[in-house]
């Protein structure tokens, strides 16, 4: 089906937390590793894309999880499978291979459901950022170039889109710099390869009451930023629950030319760093909006889990999804 087509009919569910959930397994370093990185020189235990490879089953099954809680959208288990990112680990050279085995396992997911879902290609933010100086002493500094960001983006870009993915999902924005690297990644990709470019959603943060992301932007500016790619939806994602999010996606859903996603946390984390909203509050949260007329896409980001996507997917069936604004086209 295409999604396009769909999103004019019905709000569509995407998935929650992947880390919340691999969590509940309680995995060991020798977990981690398998039998293939038995004898990885630096330890791996908390490299969660890792397990794309080694533990595949358990990535699948939690995909399944959330098909059956009602998600339309599954994210594949790569919000870290960059050249960049996998520094952390000496683990750069396996970039492209994880994101072909993520996209795998969220197809074999829908698969085993029966059920019609699209496969998002999940393309974190980097851990390192293109606006901001690591070193206090030296704000000039950067840790990384835009050309080293992009090349690694187009590695991942390319192992998703050889993977099978349906969307690309460019998620958990807090540097607009870094999201802009991974759009030039994706359309150098397509227009390199001359194959059809899949659809983009592209996701936000706002880190605090203030309104802005990390780097500085309000949000008005962040959309306009990046609303050169032409995006199937633009969104927000992390960092706040349901309840602070709210007036952040009331401004969205009345400048975004295209549809408006939204997967806010399972409330603000607790002391020791746990989630604690229930999932009924957070489906009443998504039902408010819905309602209102803010949204075309709703799940959850940390702390969800397929009990919180059910709720969701319940509170906002048969509810209308918002209806695309007539842009009007003017000189002025």
């Amino acid at each position: 089906m295409d999604i396009r087509k769909e999103l004019e009919k019905r709000i569509l569910i995407i998935d929650g937390a992947m880390g919340t959930m691999i969590q509940r397994y309680k995995l060991a370093e020798a977990d981690y590793r398998g039998e293939r990185f038995r004898d990885w020189h630096c330890d791996v235990k908390g490299n969660n894309d890792l397990l794309n490879i080694t533990q595949p089953h358990i990535i699948t099954e939690i995909h399944k999880k959330y098909l059956d809680a009602g998600a339309d959208i599954i994210e594949t288990n790569t919000f870290s499978s960059t050249a960049i990112a996998m520094a952390d680990y000496e683990m750069q050279s396996l970039a492209y291979e994880l994101n072909v085995a993520a996209a795998k396992c969220a197809k074999e997911a829908i698969k085993q459901s029966g059920k019609t879902a699209w496969v998002a290609g999940a393309i974190g933010p980097l851990n390192k950022t293109l606006s901001l100086s690591p070193d206090v002493n030296n704000p000039g500094f950067r840790a990384v170039t835009f050309d080293e960001v992009v090349t690694a983006y187009y590695e991942q870009v390319k192992g998703l889109v050889d993977g099978g993915v349906d969307v690309l999902l460019i998620e958990t924005i807090f540097d607009t710099l870094n999201a802009k690297g991974a759009i030039f990644a994706i359309k150098k990709y397509f227009r390199d390869t001359k194959k059809e470019p899949l659809p983009v959603m592209i996701s936000g943060t706002i880190t605090d009451a203030s309104g802005r992301t990390l780097s500085g932007q309000t949000l008005e500016a962040f959309y306009t930023s990046v609303m050169h790619a032409k995006p199937l939806s633009i969104g927000l994602n992390c960092a706040l629950g349901a309840k602070e999010m709210r007036p952040h996606i009331e401004e969205l859903s009345q400048i975004a030319s295209c549809y408006v996603s939204a997967y806010p946390n399972a409330g603000l984390p607790n002391a020791m760093g746990e989630y604690d909203e229930r999932p009924e509050d957070t489906g009443h949260y998504l039902e408010e909006w819905a309602k209102e007329g803010f949204v075309n896409i709703v799940g959850g980001c940390c702390g969800t889990t397929p009990d919180h996507i059910r709720h969701i997917a319940e509170h906002v069936k048969g509810i209308a999804p918002r209806p695309l604004p007539i842009v009007e086209k003017e000189l002025v």
